[in-house]
């Protein structure tokens, strides 16, 4: 059966595209893109009103399975994941155990396949069990088809250890995602360093702790020729430093996550634990200098770090209380309302930082709607309305600060490879 997406307005940077478009789908792949295809003897879904873009892109997703199945499964996160116009997120490796070799890679990409609703693509672990002292079997893990290698949840503190992953991943040709934090600078910190650490009673975690390790994998990534990647960039400093290093012609790309471009050190007041992640909410000054790096190209894509946490384990006293909030069925929207629809990001923009780039980073051929690609994709209706609400998640998880906001641009239909798998915000089994 072929499937024709009529009178939508198809925005796709990968071809430069913002204008009203028929799509027509066969066996899964995008055939052709036309002012007026015919309908007859296909199935036609009317997009009247609603605007086409590539199927969103994740680097950044924690799914907790396997060890971690009270908070996630690969199937909720699969579910959340396509509520939220994602079509493509990424597995990271911090779950126990801890995805460090060709086995455990080949064994994750099973349970995938029993989900078979978005595409997940696994990371690998820089170090064998996230110790952070013996390299992990990167180069089976890539035979085995990991798209990265991360420590993620910790940086690489031994610097020999992180150099020799990198001539890895330059000679095997996959990113090495790096959580810069320096530990011994970061110590118990809860909060970022600053008024709102000294009003709690609680230690900080300074800025340094992200720049001190940036800098250093910015060495060791020029030296070894190899592609860096930088997680969750959360400070001015580390804006910086980026800066110079894009300038300077080096193979380094950042991402920043949709709790950084929104919100700041304030909200832990309001929110308490849910607004507890790592790195830190900062100030008011970090907040704005992510948003121009974002605009101007600096920090190149956007990443959810969806970190999904028990009801119970959020309701811990501030300190024993883990680190991390969701983010795959809000991230778009909030983006949308607040920067698209406030003039600071173009829709075009947007859809490049969440899908064209994040594609191109983990080196998979999504991202795009051109002609013979995949037809993954999300269809959006951007005058539509939502609040925010938790309960209803398809996610197991609930830890968000942002229950309550009023939010458009809500994604109403999911497909991939062809295969309608979410529309107006419900699963298509």
């Amino acid at each position: 059966m072929e499937i024709i997406l009529s009178n939508g307005i198809l925005v796709d940077p990968s071809q430069d595209c913002n204008g009203k478009y028929d799509i027509l789908i066969r066996e899964g792949v995008i055939c052709e893109i036309a002012e007026h295809i015919n309908p007859a003897g296909r199935q036609n879904v009317d997009c009247t009103g609603l605007t086409i873009i590539p199927g969103l892109v994740d680097v950044h997703t924690h799914l907790r399975e396997p060890g971690g199945e009270e908070k996630e499964t690969l199937l909720s996160g699969s579910r959340a994941a396509a509520v939220g116009g994602f079509t493509s997120i990424t597995a990271l490796p911090n779950t126990q155990p801890v995805i460090d070799s060709r086995e455990k890679v080949e064994q994750l990409k099973e349970r995938i396949k029993k989900v078979g609703l978005v595409r997940i693509w696994p990371v690998g672990s820089v170090s064998k069990a996230l110790a952070g002292e013996e390299l992990a079997e990167i180069e089976q893990m890539a035979a085995a088809g990991i798209v990265a290698v991360t420590d993620d949840g910790r940086g690489v503190q031994n610097a020999t250890l992180a150099r020799d992953a990198l001539k890895l991943c330059a000679r095997l040709g996959i990113p090495f995602l790096e959580h810069c934090e320096e530990e011994s600078l970061a110590g118990c910190g809860q909060v970022h360093d600053g008024e709102l650490a000294l009003q709690l009673g609680v230690p900080g975690i300074p800025a340094s702790s992200e720049t001190v390790m940036l800098v250093r994998d910015l060495v060791l990534a020029q030296e070894c020729k190899a592609h860096l990647h930088i997680m969750h960039v959360s400070c001015a400093e580390a804006v910086e430093w980026l800066r110079m290093a894009k300038a300077a012609g080096m193979a380094v790309t950042a991402e920043v996550t949709p709790h950084h471009l929104l919100l700041t050190e304030e909200a832990v007041k309001e929110h308490g634990t849910l607004a507890k992640m790592k790195p830190p909410l900062r100030s008011e000054r970090d907040r704005q200098a992510l948003l121009s790096a974002l605009i101007e190209g600096t920090i190149d894509i956007i990443a959810t770090d969806h970190a999904p946490h028990t009801i119970e384990e959020k309701k811990r006293d501030f300190t024993s209380a883990p680190f991390g909030i969701i983010g795959l069925e809000t991230a778009f929207p909030l983006l949308y309302t607040f920067l698209v629809k406030s003039g600071m990001l173009s829709l075009s923009a947007l859809v490049d930082r969440m899908s064209c780039r994040p594609a191109k980073l983990l080196n998979i051929p999504h991202g795009t709607l051109k002609v013979g690609s995949a037809a993954d994709l999300t269809v959006l209706d951007l005058q539509q309305e939502r609040v925010i609400q938790p309960n209803c998640f398809y996610s197991q998880a609930r830890n968000t600060p942002f229950g309550g906001w009023r939010v458009s641009g809500i994604p109403v239909l999911t497909m991939v490879g062809g295969r309608i798998i979410m529309r107006e915000g419900q699963i298509i089994n």
